[in-house]
């Protein structure tokens, strides 16, 4: 396992490595482990394997723009959590590749504005074919004329 492959949950060098190549100040990273719910017996009730990760985005020392562009779009905090299995490792990896596609996707800046087109000739031709064929249906609704 790589240090910046998303599974790798621990810093490298003051800082965690998301799959798109963002670098977090690993200060900006807090971890909390609670006891999951659901069925497991005596283990789930001993075990504090639910976990919660929370990165705090102004602590993260991202570029202002990636910064503002992440917190317009989830906030200054981005939390993930996984209680989905009886090992607080693998809810740990959980919580930290949610966390990481929540950011990355956040971080990605936005497509590029479309460009504007003319309607070619035969659309045109097409949009006011159409138009003719409602109006004339239209045409067919009305009342007949009183001849009196």
């Amino acid at each position: 396992m790589s240090p910046t492959s998303p599974s790798s949950i621990e810093p490298v060098d003051g800082y965690y490595t998301t799959p798109r190549g963002l670098r977090l100040a690993a200060d900006s990273v807090s971890w909390l482990a609670t006891r999951s719910g659901g069925p497991g017996g005596q283990h789930a009730n001993t075990s504090d394997t639910a976990v919660t990760v929370s990165i705090d985005v102004a602590r993260t020392g991202l570029p202002d723009v990636v910064r503002i562009r992440i917190e317009a779009a989830v906030g200054a905090v981005v939390t993930a959590g996984s209680s989905h299995s009886r090992s607080q490792w693998r809810n740990r990896q959980l919580a930290w590749q949610e966390a990481f596609a929540r950011l990355d996707e956040a971080a990605a800046p936005p497509p590029p504005p479309r460009a504007r087109t003319k309607p070619s000739r035969g659309a045109r031709e097409a949009r006011l074919r159409d138009k003719r064929a409602v109006g004339e249906r239209k045409q067919t609704r009305k009342r007949p004329a009183n001849e009196d």
